[in-house]
């Protein structure tokens, strides 16, 4: 059937073109199979190093047995928002023991770490409001500052110079600081302990994204914050990660979480998760605050540390030294060859592009987990070693000197 409008289609077409050119051109990859340590990507076997499964609690036996479990008792979807027909015993359970958990007052579920951070942000602030950002925080923050109509002041990374001085701002109604904990593209923890005494003394509202420290650090793995005896005002963490399942939370005070229930609309007028997703969740964090939680979180840590030590030694990389392991490679073009590359040797290694990161900042982004075995750590680092040399792109200097003495 033809179109009735090609000018329409023409459009689109110069746009597509225009991402291809620019080597920005994103394809969704055929994924199959549960997420573990090995996936099936396009129809092959690899090692995944691409997931954000962390302690590995996605294919947990337990934490399946509970989605099964609860779906069987309470359907296969919620059908309604919260507020309408959603509020089941369920997603009420697990909001008790979120709270407890993290020590607050009281918790609330979201959909998704998007649409949290989306609602946090904006039903908090509003144009009479000063909302300071770290440049490198995750979209979904991003989009929460605009949304809200505040002020935004960006802050450079990890500033506190500038970051304090930003805090000493006058003539606001209200300031709130937000910040990840770990970075999610770079992996490198914010000081938490320093930035908390900053919102104190200067009367700022602290905000802390959890999304990549839920379940990894902390005595329980209730987060960064935890683990540096840090109390922030507000605290968002997903359920998607390290837990393995689906959805975010936001905890604090009974009476923050009221005035997100009469205010976020990404909660208001979102269905609720579904129960089966819900007693996951809640499997999940009983494991990540138990003694097998702990030995996860060892496990991780020592494939973190053997992996840093493997890139220094194969590629001269050093790196912070987390379970996020970002290649910086720069030129997108090439950091997608070099996926694709490493794809075809079976490791599944995503390559990162702008907008998700500055321009000329592209790089391969990779995941560590728990159930790696260490010979998938050997051959990940071999593989970057040989796809990165095969792919360099020559100096032009080099060249240069070498012509000029043949």
């Amino acid at each position: 059937m033809k179109s009735k409008n090609p000018t329409r289609i023409n459009l689109w077409s110069r746009e597509l073109d225009d991402l291809r050119e620019k080597g920005l051109y994103r394809v969704m990859p055929s994924i199959a199979g549960p997420p573990g340590r090995k996936l099936l990507v396009d129809g092959r076997e690899v090692l995944n190093f691409s997931g954000n499964n962390y302690l590995g609690l996605a294919t947990h036996p337990a934490v399946v047995q509970a989605v099964s479990r609860y779906t069987q008792l309470y359907g296969a979807g919620s059908t309604a928002s919260r507020l309408i027909a959603g509020n089941t015993e369920a997603h009420r359970e697990l909001e008790s023991e979120i709270a407890k958990w993290k020590d607050t007052e009281s918790a609330l579920l979201f959909g998704s770490g998007y649409q949290a951070n989306l609602g946090i942000i904006s039903s908090l602030m509003g144009s009479e409001d000063l909302v300071i950002s770290d440049e490198l925080n995750h979209a979904s923050i991003i989009d929460g500052c605009r949304l809200s109509k505040a002020d935004v002041k960006i802050c450079c990374h990890l500033d506190l110079n500038q970051l304090e001085d930003l805090l000493r701002l006058k003539g606001y109604r209200r300031k709130l600081l937000v910040i990840e904990s770990i970075f999610s593209m770079d992996g490198d923890q914010a000081p938490l302990a320093e930035i908390g005494e900053l919102c104190t003394r200067w009367g700022a509202l602290f905000m802390v994204d959890e999304a990549h420290a839920t379940g990894l650090f902390g005595p329980q793995g209730q987060g960064l914050a935890a683990e540096q005896s840090v109390i922030p005002d507000i605290q968002m963490g997903t359920l998607s990660k390290a837990a393995g399942t689906s959805g975010a939370y936001v905890a604090g005070s009974r009476e923050l979480i009221e005035l997100l229930v009469n205010r976020a609309r990404s909660l208001l007028y979102s269905t609720a998760a579904p129960p089966g997703v819900i007693g996951g969740a809640l499997a999940a964090l009983n494991i990540i605050a138990s003694e097998e939680g702990s030995m996860r979180r060892k496990m991780l840590k020592r494939n973190v540390k053997v992996f840093q030590e493997l890139l220094i030694s194969r590629l001269n990389y050093p790196y912070g030294g987390s379970h996020i392991v970002p290649i910086l490679i720069g030129d997108s073009s090439r950091t997608m060859k070099v996926s694709r590359e490493c794809l075809e040797q079976g490791i599944f290694a995503q390559g990162i592009r702008y907008p998700t990161v500055p321009e000329s900042r592209a790089r391969l982004r990779l995941t560590l987990m728990s159930d790696h075995l260490l010979e998938d750590l050997e051959k990940a680092t071999s593989v970057l070693r040989d796809v990165l040399a095969m792919t360099a792109v020559p100096d032009p200097k080099r060249q240069n000197i070498k012509q000029a003495g043949s």
